[in-house]
């Protein structure tokens, strides 16, 4: 069995090479959330941009790096579907995004993403 955070992490890697070569590709063994969580992604890329740039001050989601991009992209969908409480997604996404990016990358993800809960919440 595959835990939440391995399935994140399945469907960032797949998601960073869908971003950069256009070609949506899963592990043959990805479990159903990995595959969940891509398929909603992909699908609903551009309006989760649109959510990024709406809540990143000074930056537009096309600026931002792809694990950066695709790391808010699967945060602002587990957000916006239930899929996890919102200080776990936000947890999950800023380890992900310091993990495979930087410490910069964790901060301003976490700024992205508690803008987001925010918005949200009111």
């Amino acid at each position: 069995m595959t835990s939440r955070r391995q399935a994140r992490r399945a469907a960032l890697f797949a998601l960073y090479k869908w971003d950069l070569t256009g070609t949506l590709e899963l592990e043959p063994d990805a479990d159903e959330y990995t595959r969940a969580t891509v398929e909603a992604v992909s699908t609903d890329a551009a309006r989760l941009d649109e959510r990024i740039t709406a809540c990143a001050e000074g930056w537009t989601a096309d600026r931002l790096g792809v694990v950066e991009r695709n790391v808010l992209r699967i945060a602002i969908h587990e957000l916006e579907s239930g899929a996890a409480p919102v200080e776990v997604a936000i947890d999950e996404a800023v380890t992900l995004a310091k993990r495979y990016a930087s410490e910069d990358a964790g901060r301003l993800v976490n700024g992205i993403l508690g803008r987001v809960a925010r918005e949200r919440a009111a």
